[in-house]
């Protein structure tokens, strides 16, 4: 059995939750350091201070010891409570010194009375100690250490909160550059990240403007770019026109006989492509007007097919309304079924499923490269058998009336475009019962 690997969530990899662990490591880190390096420190040096005062104390102790006066309070030979490591370096001796609990004190419930800083040296053969009260250092220590955390968990909140604050900004710009991008991606040229910071040249500029300065640059040059193509597409079709026109005239006044059905038949030809690359500057120039009305489907791709003259197959699987620009629909349907014809193979069949409308054929299938990214001006794979611009004008004038257009190739071969169009909705029975379905729905861009 195949273990499943685990997979983190989504926001786990966005860089304010990148940020946000590593500036929490990070101040744990130090918080922590700083914290040792004090405690160290200070503990170092109360006790080194208690250290010195047990040591003096121990002094006065020996003096009196030797002059044979009574000890002072706090000390003795030998006393309950003198840690064994002490007692053997007394014996041995030597002083020393050693926190540790202090004697024990009557009416102790617990039989102890705190922390004691001992200090003892040797007295003929035995140890001589004495004790001072080491509750307070230990209890300053103590309230250090806690005041060390505090303050560690302030600071490690308030850094979070200001670099979260700062992170956030910076990935709030990072994601509006990418949905300009997305918006350029997807045709509109005229979308900008306009970053304040890349309006002034002499002002400092961040890498997050720095990439929306370049995107911004890149969007314009593509724009200016696409728009003089536009324009040489539009103007070259434009002055075809005129000698086309005049070429027509002049080829149906040709004698009849083979030279002129040929002259006659690439008139046509040529006329045709020009009309093609006109539409095509229109689609690409965003000026195109649709006239909406409420038709229903089944009615108009019979009629488009009957007028394709083709042996081409429809079938109506659950008929419905649709509300399209009827011109363009034709069209793009005109289209599918000439392009199934003239790169596919038959039979050729037409379906209607509701608003759906799919054009099967039984050829090669579609190319990769058109799969992958769509039709694309004059390139086919069959040399002489087109431009190319039948499946771009069919999903230029798709994307103008608000349908989905896909190519696929099913798994029994053949090729397989589907049409999906915006179905018509009944608001209510007397407005369905009343439209005949040919009066325009209004106009849109």
């Amino acid at each position: 059995m195949r273990r499943r690997r685990f997979r983190s969530p989504a926001w786990a990899s966005t860089l304010t939750w990148k940020a946000a662990v590593f500036l929490t490591a990070m101040c744990c880190t130090l918080a922590a350091l700083l914290g040792v390096l004090v405690h160290t420190a200070v503990t170092r040096q109360t006790v080194s201070h208690a250290r010195e005062k047990a040591l003096d104390r121990l002094e006065v102790v020996t003096d009196a010891y030797e002059a044979g006066e009574p000890l002072p309070r706090g000390s003795g030979i030998d006393p309950p409570g003198l840690p064994a490591p002490l007692r053997a370096l007394a014996a041995d001796g030597e002083r020393g010194t050693m926190v540790a609990d202090g004697p024990h004190r009557p009416g102790d419930p617990d039989g102890r009375s705190g922390p004691a800083m001992w200090a003892a040296g040797p007295a003929d053969g035995r140890a001589l100690a004495t004790w001072t009260d080491y509750s307070h250092s230990a209890r300053t220590i103590a309230g250090l250490d806690r005041a060390i955390i505090g303050s560690s968990l302030l600071a490690i909140a308030a850094t979070l909160v200001v670099g979260l604050f700062a992170v956030g900004r910076v990935t709030r710009r990072l994601h509006q550059t990418a949905r300009v991008a997305r918006r350029i991606s997807a045709g509109d040229l005229d979308a900008r990240v306009d970053d304040p910071r890349t309006a002034r040249p002499v002002r400092g500029q961040d890498e997050v403007a720095i990439v929306s300065g370049a995107l911004d640059t890149m969007a314009s040059s593509l724009q200016r770019r696409l728009q003089t193509e536009q324009r040489f597409t539009a103007d070259v079709a434009h002055e075809l026109r005129t000698p086309l026109t005049g070429l027509s005239a002049a080829a149906e006044l040709l004698p009849p006989g083979r030279p002129a059905e040929l002259v006659r038949d690439r008139v046509r030809a040529m006329r045709a492509l020009t009309e093609d690359l006109l539409e095509i500057s229109r689609l690409d120039a965003r000026t195109e007007q649709v006239d909406l009305a409420v038709h229903d489907l089944a009615p108009v791709v019979e009629r488009v097919v009957r007028a394709s003259g083709t042996e081409t197959g429809v079938r109506v699987d659950g008929p419905a309304r649709v509300e399209t620009d009827r011109r363009r629909l034709e069209r793009v349907i005109g289209n599918l079924v000439a392009n199934a014809h003239r790169h596919g193979a038959g039979p050729v069949v037409v379906e209607v499923s509701g608003a759906v409308v799919s054009v099967r054929d039984h050829g090669a299938g579609f190319p990769a490269y058109l799969l992958e990214g769509g039709p694309q001006r004059f390139r086919t794979d069959g040399a002489g058998k087109g431009h190319g611009l039948g499946l771009t004008i069919a999903v230029g004038q798709a994307a103008v009336i608000g349908a989905r257009l896909e190519f696929v190739n099913p798994s029994d071969g053949g090729a397989l475009a589907r049409l999906t169009l915006p179905e018509y909705v009944h608001l209510d029975e007397e407005d369905s019962a009343g439209n005949t379905g040919e009066q325009g729905a209004g106009t849109a861009e």
